[in-house]
């Protein structure tokens, strides 16, 4: 019996030691790589973001990481993947497993907190995008300096603070990129509050290219005293895209003749996009062009103080569909036209030349009617001098002074300009008192031109309306006819005289009450 349970014993230890054998060490499954749900990201300020980390395989014996921030003045992470921004700016996020062997990462940018204020100041040597939540504020002259690009996002509000000389430079090599839509239009207007707005509030926005101008070496500074150049070898160069921007109470003189316009192009080449654009309320010029090759379309002139379009320095781009409106108490003392183009201030014969060619335009100038009460400061529709070669095409002048003028007053005249199906209407003086040969340019046959003696026979909605103006011709007008043809390469085929036919391509996003928008 004793034996039995000696061997019974021997057999249960064997057993138990067998059993013991058969147990192996646990299987360590390593970590094969590491990924983020998100390789960019935006964070605002006061709003944090969770990044998710996922290690491979799912069945990982080690779990752990290690989150690091490359900069924690610009973003901090927490142990569980939550960003934090502290500064404006962009920093990379980074997560790596326990060994140290695999590391994944997030750029993120931060922005300011919705609804935030941000001045900007100096110089803009990095890539910046402007964000339509946050209230901007140009203080001084902000400059962006190439190669940085600025992106401005439909739908925001950049404010030139007042007494400061506000301007926003687009410097050669750099773009600004300000794709507003109809619904949203971009807007530069003064930060001054609804109701105490006027002209000459901030300075203005700039674009300076590397596009042809004709001034001796082939670069200038441009007008305003902003230190900035502008000209070069290349007429395909691109400063980058302005489209339904409004510009508002603009420009100020930096001495007489230099002056910082509501829109300035120096130099800007044609692989710039500018279309949709409203200047109101310009201190200076709505619009002015030295040199370049930049092509225009949908431009709007607006209760502006001197020339609503002026041309100089060898510009030669195509600019179509633009209208002008003048308050009729509104003009300067060097005389405001339409128009105001040179091949240079001297009317030099230097190249290239001054060229620029319109078409369809509608300016409509101080005079509704005869007897309007207008500032004796305005002078005329269109005043091509000084051996400028502006063309215009199927376009209406209506209610100036004076309609076409060729020369200046040394009589520095510019023989080879074109004015070509076009109409001039209610001018108390067609041609200027004829000095330079107008009244026979302009009624050359082949030019079919024609004058119309009171802005009633255009038969246009209700073009001088200086809060609700509607350009449309009304059924029967003079300007559903006479379109010339063969236009110059680079401007379309239109069947109608002006900027407007049977579409108002203002609605929508013009403003014509900015003095009293709460923005």
């Amino acid at each position: 019996m004793r034996r039995i349970l000696s061997n019974g014993l021997f057999m249960a230890t064997l057993l138990l030691v067998g059993i013991s054998s058969c147990k192996k060490d646990p299987v360590i499954v390593k970590a094969s790589g590491v990924t983020l749900d998100q390789s960019t990201a935006i964070v605002r300020i006061g709003t944090p973001l969770k990044l998710t980390a996922s290690i491979a395989p799912f069945d990982a014996t080690d779990k752990t990481m290690t989150w690091t921030t490359m900069d924690a003045a610009v973003a901090t992470v927490a142990a569980d993947g939550t960003v934090s921004g502290v500064a404006t700016g962009t920093t990379d996020i980074s997560v790596t497993t326990t060994d140290g062997l695999f590391t994944s990462k997030c750029t993120v940018t931060i922005f300011a907190a919705s609804g935030s204020t941000i001045e900007l100041t100096g110089n803009i040597t990095s890539n910046i995008t402007l964000k339509s939540d946050i209230n901007y504020v140009l203080n001084g002259w902000v400059y962006v300096k190439s190669p940085a690009t600025i992106t401005i996002e439909a739908g925001t509000v950049i404010k030139g603070k007042t007494d400061t000389k506000a301007s926003l430079v687009i410097e050669r090599g750099a773009k600004i990129m300000a794709e507003g839509t109809a619904a949203k239009p971009i807007i530069f207007t003064s930060a001054k509050a609804a109701g105490a707005r006027a002209a000459g509030d901030w300075g203005g926005v700039v674009l300076c290219g590397n596009a042809k101008i004709n001034v001796a070496g082939g670069e200038a500074e441009i007008e305003g005293g902003l230190g900035t150049k502008y000209g070069g070898n290349d007429d395909n160069d691109n400063s980058g895209t302005m489209k339904y921007v409004r510009i508002e109470f603009a420009g100020y003189a930096f001495a007489p003749d230099k002056e910082i316009n509501g829109l300035t192009f120096g130099g800007v080449g044609k692989g710039t996009t500018i279309d949709y654009i409203q200047v109101s309320f310009a201190n200076d010029d709505s619009y002015e062009w030295f040199g370049g090759t930049v092509n225009c379309k949908h431009l709007i002139a607006f209760s502006g103080l001197d020339d609503e379009f002026d041309t100089d320095y060898g510009f030669s781009g195509f600019v179509q569909y633009i209208v002008g409106l003048r308050d009729p108490m509104i003009a300067d003392i060097s005389k405001s036209n339409g128009f105001e183009s040179d091949n240079d201030g001297s009317g030099s014969s230097n190249i290239p030349t001054t060229n620029p060619r319109f078409a369809n335009v509608s300016l409509y100038g101080p005079l509704a009617t005869p007897t309007t009460t207008i500032n004796p400061l305005f002078q005329a529709s269109m005043h091509i001098r000084r051996k400028s070669k502006l063309e215009v095409y199927n376009s209406v002048f209506a209610g100036w002074p004076m309609g076409l003028l060729l020369a200046d007053a040394k009589g520095n005249g510019s023989p080879d300009a074109q004015v070509k199906g076009c109409i001039l209407s209610g001018m108390t003086d067609n041609f200027g008192g004829n000095t330079a040969g107008e009244q026979a340019f302009f009624t050359d046959a082949a030019r079919i031109n024609r004058t119309i003696a009171a802005n009633t026979d255009l038969k246009v909605t209700n073009p001088f309306n200086l809060t609700a103006p509607n350009f449309l011709p009304l059924t029967g007008s003079p300007l559903l006819t006479g379109a010339a043809t063969g236009l110059p390469a680079g401007l379309d085929a239109t069947d109608y005289i002006g900027a407007f036919k049977d579409v108002d391509w203002t609605t929508g996003w013009a403003n014509w009450t900015p003095k009293t928008t709460v923005y």
